[in-house]
């Protein structure tokens, strides 16, 4: 049985931000001019009051209950994405070395890459080995101003 999802739509500085939730917890959150045609719950609000909050410099973390939907590998890496510290990056071979999987770089980046909770499970802290911006669902403009604010507010 499907849980009842919930959904709210707000605008943001990078945009029209886009959260789903269920009773249990988050289910995705993202960047979409889509219209949002569900009901919000308190969760819902609750996710928008701290995304808006992280987005003007006022908050690094989240707390928030949180309920992505994925295979184990997934989950497994997203939870490692969730430890990636505020204004910290890293890369997906390094990322595949810390789960253990030195030689999963490539299945690493596909995991990050299916990540449906932007921002609160901090996909944009994952880089090119070489420091280059790589892939993000939100588009890189998006990546490097999460980078950027991070960075800005990391050292203040």
């Amino acid at each position: 049985m499907n849980p009842t999802c919930y959904g709210l739509r707000f605008d943001t500085p990078l945009g029209v931000c886009q959260v789903r939730a269920s009773d249990a917890g988050v289910l995705s959150v993202c960047f979409d001019e889509a219209d949002c045609a569900l009901p919000a719950n308190a969760l819902c609000r609750e996710a928008a009051g701290q995304i808006t909050a992280y987005l003007a410099g006022e908050r690094n973390d989240f707390d928030l209950p949180l309920a992505p939907q994925g295979t184990p590998f997934q989950q497994s890496v997203w939870s490692a994405l969730l430890k990636l510290p505020y204004g910290a990056t890293t890369h997906y071979g390094a990322l595949a070395a810390s789960l253990g999987r030195p030689t999963a770089a490539r299945a690493i980046g596909a995991a990050v890459g299916k990540n449906p909770i932007w921002l609160i499970i901090p996909c944009h802290r994952v880089i090119g080995r070489d420091g280059a911006l790589t892939g993000y669902a939100g588009g890189l403009p998006r990546k490097r101003a999460l980078l950027d604010l991070e960075a800005a507010h990391a050292t203040a």
